[in-house]
């Protein structure tokens, strides 16, 4: 059993079990668009997410609090060094324009993690951006440079999606926000810490309705994407309604992140039948 939490909480602090998470959403996204298994471009997303998530967690505890290098933090570091190692193998079997747009991801990640500016802070520290940040790359990663890599025409699906899949993110970190509303520094500035956990979680649950009832306005509508996302509308307003900072990590860095593989089985499972 010992063993077991070892690699469950491994599995969670090297970020695989989010890296995961933005695979399935790179799965949805080839399935929403009817692109061809794309592989490198699922894989590269996958390792990336892995290697930006990593620098980001470590890094700012590293240089702020000097983390003596642990076992397992030291297994995280030569993890993170093999995932960077393949993220180069597959960044140069994508599409130039893909390369072009995920180096200005990346340069945002660096941005979010790194004080460029001396006396400033990064802009992870920005009062009440981290939101918008952070779902703004999601998207960028998971919905568009998919759609680059394909050459697929953009057309008004696609900026349904692109709005979409940031209200989808947006509430999920509202989900993080309440868990870590006990430790987050006042200056952040998040939702929660301006709206009250309450409105937070009334603004999750309206923003759900349009992420539902934008899937009628595309010109390919799919009746079994709608009960798909019904059920992950019921999902995420569970976790939303039943979240509070007495919950364990557990429940957002596992359960909540869960929530986009979720939604790929689902389309599996329903797609088979």
């Amino acid at each position: 059993m010992k063993i077991f939490k070892q690699l469950f909480n491994f599995y969670i602090n090297s970020s695989i079990h989010v890296g995961l998470s933005c695979y399935a959403l790179v799965q949805m996204t080839q399935h929403m668009f009817h692109i061809s298994s794309d592989e490198p471009i699922a894989n590269f997303v996958f390792f990336g997410t892995i290697v930006g998530y990593n620098f980001v967690k470590y890094d700012a505890l590293a240089r702020a609090k000097k983390l003596k290098m642990r076992k397992e933090l030291k297994s995280i570091a030569v993890f993170s060094f093999l995932a960077l190692l393949l993220v180069g193998f597959y960044f140069f079997r994508l599409q130039r324009i893909t390369q072009i747009v995920a180096i200005v991801f990346l340069s945002i990640t660096l941005l979010y993690t790194l004080p460029f500016f001396p006396n400033k802070r990064n802009a992870r520290n920005w009062a009440g951006v981290k939101i918008y940040i952070v779902a703004l790359c999601w998207v960028g990663v998971t919905l568009a440079l998919p759609i680059l890599n394909a050459n697929v025409s953009i057309t008004l699906d696609f900026y349904l999606k692109c709005i979409q899949r940031f209200i989808l993110i947006f509430v999920l970190v509202l989900i993080f926000e309440i868990i870590d509303l006990a430790n987050d520094d006042p200056h952040l500035q998040t939702v929660p810490q301006q709206i009250g956990v309450k409105r937070t979680k009334i603004l999750g649950l309206l923003l759900l309705l349009p992420f539902y009832f934008l899937e009628l306005l595309k010109s390919n509508f799919d009746a079994n994407q709608l009960i798909v996302n019904f059920i992950l509308v019921i999902l995420i307003a569970a976790f939303l309604l039943f979240a509070n900072e007495k919950r364990s990590k557990y429940y957002t860095y596992f359960w909540v992140e869960s929530v986009p593989i979720v939604w790929w089985l689902m389309v599996l499972v329903l797609n088979k039948y």
